[in-house]
């Protein structure tokens, strides 16, 4: 068997199989903190395959290994790579509490309803968009993805950083920083987990699922179910294509550009993405903060007109979603196609714009497709009967960037 033992926070379990190992791994600080024994093997934590391959020999002797780790070790741990390479049947695995049990405790917060993500290893830009989204959030941290990393991401944001240092020894600290104050110190190499907390909706409602919580049960919703002036809303039927083409999740970022009422912003932030609107008008940008209030979801809000206004939004787009039309469409759609990582999906009603739009993603070096909506809803008659009333039709067009290697657009 192999003994996995968490360590850190909380009293030390299963430290007595450290004297009966004849192979003992875990990091440098987790070597120190125990007494191995003097003819045991010891082997610091770096690159993890030499040290899988060093257990594999202990193993295949059917001679006793130890593997320290931080915690609970099956929670964002090594019990991952162990179980792959040696399967959880050989596994004894010992936890101890969690840096993110911790961290929440020490700041006194109930955390089933906090979403937990990993930026060690990992690009940040998936913890920094989940961040940007959800009002409690746990990061777990890596060398270029600590607390100043994602407080320079996140300038600006109505968000407060704890962050949790060197948890469950004599030099832990646990700080409550502005995003800007974390931006500009040098944490070191101690940091143990960082909190991103919107306070006015941290002690959220009571929730049976823990972590996102219950997603959606329905999207595309009724235009009733928005507020918005004359007929600048996205109806449903269309939306409900263009939320399948945007495909928002939990970690992406999506702009609605020209937001309106910003039912497009609002039902991608009910599915978990981080979401920034545009919209050119004072009453427009009212009206977008509102909508996403009445359904509890953030969404940033920037007043301008693009394309200029889009210049100042720092990270780049994983979709896009471009709505209304002018003179100025094939500029807006043509910015915003250059910066998406994944996808634009742009809504018309005039003909006459599609060409100008549909080269605009092409010329970007989007796969290009689309497709012309019209549908016709049921209508009460007088006499107890009902008619077929029809929408005004909409162009929608979507470009979906392709991968590295393959080339070509819409012919």
């Amino acid at each position: 068997m192999i003994t996995v033992v968490g360590t850190g926070t909380g009293a030390p379990v299963g430290l007595s199989e450290v004297g009966k190992a004849s192979l003992v791994v875990g990091g440098r600080r987790h070597l120190d903190a125990v007494e191995v024994p003097e003819d045991a093997e010891r082997i610091v934590l770096g690159p993890l395959a030499p040290a899988l391959d060093t257990i594999a020999a202990y193993v295949a002797e059917e001679r006793p290994v130890v593997v320290l780790a931080s915690g609970d070790p099956g929670f964002f741990g090594i019990v991952r790579a162990l179980a792959e390479r040696f399967g959880p049947e050989r596994l004894d695995v010992r936890p101890g509490v969690s840096s993110v049990a911790a961290a929440f405790a020490r700041a006194g917060l109930p955390w089933d309803d906090a979403v937990v993500v990993s930026a060690h290893g990992r690009d940040p830009r998936t913890a920094v968009n989940v961040c940007r989204a959800h009002p409690k959030v746990a990061v777990l941290t890596g060398p270029g993805a600590g607390p100043a990393e994602v407080g320079a991401a996140l300038r600006g944001e109505r968000r407060v950083l704890v962050v949790a240092s060197a948890l469950g020894s004599a030099g832990e600290s646990v700080e409550r920083v502005t995003p800007e104050e974390a931006a500009g110190r040098d944490w070191g190499s101690a940091i143990s987990v960082v909190l991103c907390l919107d306070e006015e909706r941290a002690l959220g409602p009571v929730r049976t699922v823990a972590g996102l919580g219950e997603r959606p049960a329905g999207w595309a919703l009724p235009e009733a179910e928005f507020a918005y002036r004359d007929s600048m809303i996205t109806k449903f039927e269309v939306r409900a294509l263009a939320l399948a083409r945007l495909g928002p999740r939990p970690g992406d970022l999506v702009w609605d550009v020209g937001a309106g009422s910003g039912s497009v912003a609002v039902e991608c932030a009910r599915l978990g993405a981080a979401v920034v609107a545009v919209e050119r008008d004072a009453d427009g940008v009212e009206r977008v903060r509102a909508n996403a209030t009445a359904h509890g979801v953030g969404v940033t809000v920037v007043h301008g007109e693009a394309p200029g206004a889009l210049d100042g939004l720092g990270d780049d787009p994983d979709a896009v979603f471009v709505g209304g039309g002018g003179r100025e469409l094939p500029a807006v759609v043509g910015a915003c196609a250059r910066r998406a990582r994944r996808t634009v999906v742009v809504a018309m009603a005039a003909l006459d714009r599609v060409p100008a739009a549909r080269a605009a993603l092409t010329d970007a070096g989007l796969v290009c497709d689309g497709v012309l909506l019209q549908s016709s809803r049921l209508a009460p008659l007088p006499g107890d009967v009902t008619r077929l009333a029809a929408t005004n039709p909409v162009f929608l067009l979507w470009g979906v960037r392709p991968p590295a290697h393959s080339e070509g657009v819409c012919e």
